[in-house]
């Protein structure tokens, strides 16, 4: 059977394989359309496959929230290179995922990848871009952030990206940005020191405590030095008590105080590529 360009097009449209993939797709289907979108993906299983060991460090990373402010999801797709990172295609198939994530706004990343696009689960779309790129794609990342408001940030270059819940309703776009901005730049730890993780403040009291024992500090002493420190660490290390970037003369809390009575961030995410 002949294989017209359209038939090609038409294929290539459908999957987003290749012009030689899909014309030899489809004379291996001698001209059978369903068949020729079978090989296509069967294809990419292979390629998959063959690449399921290589390492797939560069991607995108993106930050969406929902229409009424209220739920933010950031997702992330890994690639092997910065070129395929940087195409408009990838970042578009990121963009399609995570659109889909805020609008059905899935539990967790196994229940984002059993989402369907075209009658097909975005697990199955992941495996055949794998086979129309050429590298190991991973959707390797989903979080998401619920509350009375949401602000995401996308940092330029797609590789690191922020969601901020807020307490309250309609925050204003500038002092949200300021926090999500906060959460990028300075990767705090928590959002406050209550909710530090009890195994990373005895990490730290440790850390503190053999420092000073180092120093020659008497035994005696160490437990209330290593507060003091722990002191200095929950200032550095978590959200609303950092000192505000854009004014280090008062902390995240007091600035969101200023701003509006009450005002206090709840929740973050944060995910960078690499740093």
């Amino acid at each position: 059977m002949a294989i017209t360009a359209a038939d090609v097009m038409k294929l290539r449209k459908a999957t987003g394989a290749g012009m030689m993939d899909c014309k030899n797709a489809l004379a291996d289907a001698d001209g059978d359309f369903n068949r020729a979108v079978e090989i296509i993906r069967e294809k990419g299983k292979l390629v998959a496959s063959k690449r399921s060991d290589r390492e797939a460090s560069e991607g995108a990373v993106l930050a969406k929230v929902s229409d009424d402010n209220k739920f933010g999801a950031i997702v992330v797709l890994n690639c092997e290179t910065d070129f395929v990172a940087k195409n408009e295609g990838f970042v578009a198939l990121t963009q399609k995922f995570l659109d889909l994530a805020v609008a059905e706004r899935p539990a967790d990343l196994d229940a984002l990848k059993a989402l369907t696009i075209d009658g097909r689960t975005i697990a199955d779309h992941v495996t055949e871009q794998t086979g129309v790129i050429g590298e190991k794609i991973d959707l390797s990342y989903y979080s998401k952030v619920e509350a009375a408001s949401v602000v995401g940030y996308i940092h330029p270059g797609n590789k690191l990206a922020t969601l901020v819940g807020f307490n309250q309703e309609n925050v204003d776009v500038q002092v949200a940005k300021d926090v999500a901005m906060q959460v990028a730049a300075m990767n705090p730890v928590a959002v406050d020191k209550d909710f530090v993780p009890q195994e990373v403040v005895e990490k730290e009291l440790e850390i503190a405590k053999e420092k000073f024992r180092q120093e020659g500090k008497p035994e005696a002493m160490l437990d209330k030095i290593a507060q003091g420190a722990l002191a200095k660490f929950f200032k550095e290390s978590t959200l609303l008590n950092q000192a505000f970037v854009k004014d280090n003369k008062v902390s995240v809390k007091e600035y969101l105080g200023s701003c509006s009575k009450d005002l206090t961030a709840t929740a973050f995410v944060r995910f960078a590529l690499a740093e």
